[in-house]
């Protein structure tokens, strides 16, 4: 088994990756990368520069063609398919469309991902109501995602990516969909989440949103990485 032991300090670590998709597009080419615990990086670049396909490489939704990529100092670039989802456990995952049940309420999403991992429904009970409280939702529980507006719907999304308290959290492209108002609500939500210790990547082409943060920024450019600056700014 991949993480056969708890692991109390957990990093990326990309060890000369690639990724090659038929018939010659390169997604990434040697990557070499190192996040250490506790951090938020930005991960940026123009569209088609990679920036998803590390995402995907991170929560084994993809393997590599070549390289080694590690979480916490265990090798998961040869994951079985029945430990996927103990991985994604580890690492919570937030994506541009939310992903949202339609006929459950917020609540009800929220708790489906403790439901679905055999989480008893007592845990369940306790569980549920402080993530909502983390992600500000205690007054919408009860509504449907349609109800909402959508940095509302991205909230849930955010919220139930946190129900296993991962110790990274992904968020590929969480603002792609929402106005600049309800994207500063989300920045501050992960960087809300970031200080309780979780180590968050975000992917993202928003230059506003990776200039506010100050912090560590990787540029991608033809699935190479160009540039890495501690509190840097996205100037493609």
């Amino acid at each position: 088994m991949y993480l056969s032991n708890p692991v109390t300090f957990y990093m990326i670590h990309f060890k000369n990756v690639s990724k090659f998709y038929p018939p010659d597009i390169v997604g990434l080419d040697a990557v070499n990368l190192r996040i250490e615990h506790g951090e938020f990086v930005s991960i940026v670049g123009q569209s088609g520069t990679g920036k998803s396909t590390l995402a995907k490489l991170l929560f084994a939704e993809e393997r590599p063609s070549k390289g080694v990529v590690e979480i916490g100092g265990w090798d998961i670039t040869k994951i079985r398919a029945s430990d996927v989802p103990l991985l994604r456990r580890q690492i919570g995952v937030v994506f541009q469309d939310f992903k949202l049940l339609p006929k459950k309420t917020v609540y009800e999403n929220i708790a489906f991902a403790l439901q679905v991992a055999g989480i008893p429904s007592v845990r369940v009970r306790e569980v549920v109501p402080r993530v909502l409280s983390i992600v500000g939702l205690d007054d919408k529980a009860h509504r449907f995602p349609q109800q909402l507006s959508g940095g509302e719907q991205q909230r849930v999304a955010i919220g139930r990516a946190l129900v296993h308290q991962p110790k990274i959290l992904v968020a590929d492209e969480p603002t792609g969909n929402l106005d600049t108002l309800n994207s500063r609500d989300i920045l501050e939500l992960l960087k809300k989440i970031n200080e309780f210790g979780t180590t968050v990547v975000l992917v993202t082409h928003d230059r506003e949103i990776v200039n506010r943060l100050k912090r560590r920024v990787i540029t991608l450019e033809g699935g190479k990485i160009v540039s890495d600056v501690e509190e840097g700014r996205y100037r493609l």
